[in-house]
């Protein structure tokens, strides 16, 4: 592009597409949308608790299924198993992506929080190396895969479910609820962690106190179904599919894959370069960080777990505040805002944590959580905002879920081998490298805080009076 929006100023937008408040749409009653927001919530912290217990276990779960010589062997097989989950996302987004598109949000939540609870049940409940051999790590691989498969559906989903309850004047500081949770949902699995820890002693855990926050998944999973089977289908989705119906097409019928790369590749393509840092930076935050200072720093795995804590805590409070901001400057400068942070602060945050002590430790993962956080709020908000409708579940599914299978999933795994090979602040390095190359991508995205949503920000060319057509002609909630 060859200009871009002031930072405070709603971007461009294409001939056709409505803007926000032109035509003026039924506002969700505040009951209804904190009763949306809330279920969401608790809903996502839930499915994604379950998500983020491997990480929490991963020194546990290398001894029990990949014994090796090595303590660094173990865990780069542990992590390379959370990375082949990773590689299920894209797959699980553009299954789960198309059903959203097509039979709506509601259901598929509905879907993914129960494959995501029995898959995580199943990894409690397996024997180890010792006990089935080969088999052993087999079928982990296989739970995380199924693990995979869910979390590639959840969170488009969840974000689209909220944001399309939202009023236009509000959508980010709405959509933080999503970041909140996840960042939410590891501080519970870290704490849980860090309170079995402390009850029955590291070597207990190691041995088999790591299945308890597995085994939590069955309660907690029955919880989130039962909250989510409450839920009604978005007034945006509804709208879309009362006015296909009106003009005589089919109210399930859905674009085809190729067409949605079509209308909206250029903005996946370029949303993802933004994406990649929003998964690496959140995995060497919340997974990452606390194998580092246990392993490379040789810190007590209480202090480890505590302050991991206390970090994650902090961030799951930071997130809204980082939503108002958004709403009020624009997409775009917080972006910004959030990559340079990163840049600057990941180096001196790494040193600052292997120096040793609580105080050190939390104080350098706190460094890194402002830019993480802003930069999962900043992608909450735009995965909706920069696609259609019709499109939205599919198209913001496959972008994020392909960004963070390739930087996201791989994070622990990379970090671990280049300290193996490098220097111990490599992952550091690493993050600060991204975070500037990402740069880029926010400098040819559009600004598109106030965009009516129902519309692509980068309409495909001749793809305007179809579009129209396909697509519900709803403005934005303001």
């Amino acid at each position: 592009m060859s200009s871009h929006p002031s930072a405070g100023a709603p971007g461009p937008t294409a001939p056709g597409i409505p803007v926000a408040g032109t035509t003026g749409t039924e506002e969700v009653s505040p009951a209804t949308l904190r009763r949306v927001t809330a279920a969401a919530f608790g809903g996502t912290v839930i499915e994604w608790f379950d998500f983020a217990v491997y990480g929490y276990t991963a020194s546990a779960l290398a001894a029990t299924f990949f014994p090796s010589d090595t303590a660094v062997g173990g865990l780069l097989q542990t992590f390379a198993v959370f990375a082949v989950a990773f590689a299920m996302r894209p797959l699980g987004g553009l299954v789960f992506g198309r059903l959203g598109d097509r039979l709506g949000r509601r259901k598929i939540l509905l879907a993914t929080v129960f494959l995501m609870s029995i898959s995580t049940a199943i990894i409690g409940l397996l024997p180890g190396h010792a006990s089935i051999g080969i088999l052993a790590p087999i079928l982990l691989t296989v739970a995380r895969c199924l693990q995979g498969l869910s979390a590639g559906g959840e969170y488009a989903g969840a974000v689209a479910y909220v944001i399309e309850h939202a009023p236009a004047r509000k959508r980010a500081f709405y959509a933080s609820a999503m970041p909140a949770a996840t960042f939410g949902s590891f501080a519970a699995a870290a704490l849980l962690c860090w309170l079995i820890t402390q009850a029955i002693g590291s070597a207990a855990f190691d041995e088999w106190g790591w299945r308890i926050p597995f085994l939590a998944a069955i309660p907690m999973g029955i919880i989130a179904f039962l909250i989510r089977s409450h839920l009604e289908e978005t007034p945006e989705f509804t709208r879309m599919q009362q006015e296909r119906a009106e003009r005589g097409a089919s109210a399930a019928a859905h674009l085809p894959f190729g067409e949605v790369l079509r209308r909206e590749g250029r903005m996946m393509l370029t949303l993802g370069g933004f994406i990649a840092v929003t998964g690496l930076s959140f995995y060497i935050f919340s997974t990452y960080m606390t194998t580092f200072l246990r392993t490379v720093a040789e810190m007590p795995a209480n202090v480890v777990l505590g302050s991991n804590v206390v970090a994650l805590l902090c961030a799951t409070a930071l997130a809204p505040v980082m939503g108002l901001l958004s709403d009020r400057l624009g997409r775009r400068p917080v972006m910004v805002g959030a990559l340079v942070a990163l840049a600057v602060a990941s180096v001196p945050a790494y040193l600052l944590a292997a120096g040793g002590g609580f105080g050190n430790a939390l104080i350098g993962q706190l460094l890194i959580a402002v830019g993480a956080v802003a930069c999962n709020v900043s992608t909450a908000v735009m995965l909706s905002e920069a696609f259609a409708t019709i499109s939205r579940y599919t198209a913001s599914a496959v972008a994020y879920n392909v960004a963070y299978a390739i930087f996201g999933g791989t994070a622990p795994y990379v970090a671990t081998f280049l300290v193996s090979r490098t220097i111990d602040i490599a992952p550091a390095i690493y993050l600060t490298g991204m975070a500037l190359l990402a740069l880029i991508a926010v400098r040819v995205l559009p600004e598109t805080r106030g965009r009516d949503p129902s519309g692509p920000a980068w309409p495909a060319k001749g793809a305007g009076s179809e579009e129209e057509r396909a697509a519900p002609a709803t403005a934005a909630r303001v």
